[in-house]
């Protein structure tokens, strides 16, 4: 990263608390621009929450900061300008078809009543195809399966065209031919120049796609970096409780399970 720019996330001390429950404690990291950082830990390590955090969504201790600004400081629309999130999984409650769902990604850029120009609509067409949901566009959200749902939550962040991407378990509920795509799109959408950062459990997909790793274990950062670097037999061994190899072929790193500790 050229001197003088902030990274896209950049977290001190940070903690979070759920009620009274500590969840993270005191994490200290930075999310480069333009990386793909695949999100990793066992459960209830604090993925989710972190994700949430990074979002604005949650109240913490220590410092976050996007695009080198305090989070606490940004209003809502300009948070929502410069970040997109997409939860695990997403309710879509309102009796609007899909293509109005993905619609209020432009919110942020047009405010909530201001009708969509031909930018707008260029970005709502895209994400849609992004999402393979051209065909469904006007089917009601509320009519869709899991992994449809999952799609159209994405293709509303991608409408968002903010700079960063949150992804939490975006493959959890789709099938393998969407799961693939999706990956694909979001790996170039970094090396686009935008930030993804993506809670996986599949490590081996973790492995494949991302080029950078930020590992949690009982919410505190077990190891961050080059996904080569991260990825290796010990620390499968130490965080997640398995051995296994470590490899490294045309499509990148993989991972082979060999046992359960």
């Amino acid at each position: 990263m050229p001197a003088g720019i902030p990274p896209a996330f950049d977290a001190d001390g940070l903690t979070v608390a759920l009620g009274r429950r500590p969840v993270l404690h005191g994490l200290t990291f930075s999310v480069p621009r333009g990386a793909f950082v695949g999100l990793l830990g066992p459960n209830g390590s604090g993925k989710s929450t972190l994700l949430r955090t990074l979002a604005g969504l949650l109240p913490h201790g220590g410092v976050v900061k996007v695009l080198g600004d305090d989070i606490e400081t940004l209003a809502p629309r300009e948070r929502a300008r410069r970040v997109a999130y997409v939860e695990q999984a997403p309710a879509l409650a309102f009796s609007l078809t899909v293509r109005e769902v993905v619609e209020l990604g432009r919110a942020p850029h047009r405010g909530w009543i201001a009708p969509l120009v031909g930018a707008d609509r260029e970005a709502v067409d895209a994400a849609l195809a992004a999402a393979d949901l051209t065909a469904l566009a006007e089917r009601p959200a509320t009519a869709l399966s899991g992994g449809e749902r999952q799609r159209v939550a994405l293709a509303r962040a991608l409408a968002q065209d903010a700079p960063t991407l949150l992804l939490d378990e975006p493959t959890a509920h789709l099938d393998v031919r969407h799961r693939l795509a999706l990956l694909h799109h979001a790996a170039a959408l970094a090396a686009a120049g935008r930030t993804v950062v993506a809670a996986f459990h599949d490590l081996d997909l973790a492995a494949r796609f991302s080029d950078r790793l930020l590992v949690l274990h009982d919410g505190r950062v077990a190891d961050e970096g080059p996904a080569a670097d991260v990825l290796t037999p010990r620390l499968l061994r130490d965080v997640f409780g398995v051995e296994a190899e470590v490899t490294t072929g045309p499509d990148g790193l993989a991972v082979r399970y060999l046992a359960a500790i």
